[in-house]
């Protein structure tokens, strides 16, 4: 078993997550791979939000093994990777499991394992993890080179947004977090949210730290209404509309994620 700074070797792209649920971090995630497999790039997304999955739903798949059954010893780890609409593999989680709300040190180690493993096999591997700063996400997250934060322009998700580069600055020591603004209602309002976190970082969090913890923008993903409908029918974005605004700059995104 891998120690953990050659775990955090193996995870090729950024843990996707966010400070609070809604934000569409995982319909980001889950198109982003698909804009990633679209390059020529081999990719695996691991469902990390162990005990309250839900990237089997919006792929609209149904696994019969997932990561639960591999944890507890029924099943291998290569029969529990699966292949996803859009060209890239999902490695699933269970979802409504109780042992996995807090991070024992069995799931630590196994967690751990599995990403090791895993990472030699693919081009990126994309961490789903859980939204807030349980110690199940941010132990998921510490196991990733980079950390992609979703917010959307709504107040409670920049405040959340906020609260989790903090905690990921204070107790991992990050110093350059990433950023997709999702839900953008006019061309530039992402890049105000990122001004404006930025600038609550320079006056909270950067005067104590070592180091300035630098935010960097990835991506703002236009508000669009195909969006709502792709994830009601359990489709791809970028294989129903991959000539719409979001498929595009999800296309943008992939190549900056290649090229970091």
């Amino acid at each position: 078993m891998s120690d953990s700074s050659s775990a955090r070797k193996t995870a090729c792209v950024p843990a996707s997550t966010s400070g609070k649920r809604g934000v569409g971090k995982t319909f980001v995630t889950a198109n982003l791979a698909a804009a990633l497999a679209r390059q020529g790039q081999r990719v695996l997304v691991l469902d990390a939000d162990l005990g309250l999955a839900n990237l089997d739903v919006v792929l609209n798949l149904y696994p019969k093994i997932t990561l639960h059954d591999v944890f507890k010893g029924d099943a291998k780890l290569e029969d529990a990777l699966l292949p996803a609409p859009g060209g890239f593999t999902v490695l699933l989680a269970g979802s409504g499991l109780v042992e996995y709300s807090r991070m024992t040190g069995t799931v630590r180690d196994q967690l751990q394992a599995i990403v090791s493993d895993v990472g030699p096999r693919f081009d990126h591997v994309l961490l789903d993890t859980g939204a807030g700063i349980s110690d199940v996400v941010l132990y998921t997250v510490s196991l990733a080179r980079r950390v992609m934060i979703v917010a959307t322009p709504e107040p409670t998700s920049l405040t959340d947004a906020y609260a989790t580069i903090k905690v990921l600055a204070t107790t991992q020591g990050r110093r350059d977090i990433q950023l997709v603004v999702n839900q953008v209602r006019r061309p530039g309002d992402g890049r105000a949210v990122h001004r404006q976190l930025q600038q609550v970082i320079e006056r909270y969090v950067n005067p104590g730290a070592t180091a300035p913890v630098q935010l960097e923008m990835m991506a703002e993903l236009p508000l669009d209404a195909g969006v709502r409908e792709s994830v009601l029918r359990r489709e791809l974005l970028m294989l129903k509309e991959p000539g719409s605004p979001v498929s595009t700059a999800l296309g943008t995104l992939a190549t900056r994620v290649i090229d970091a």
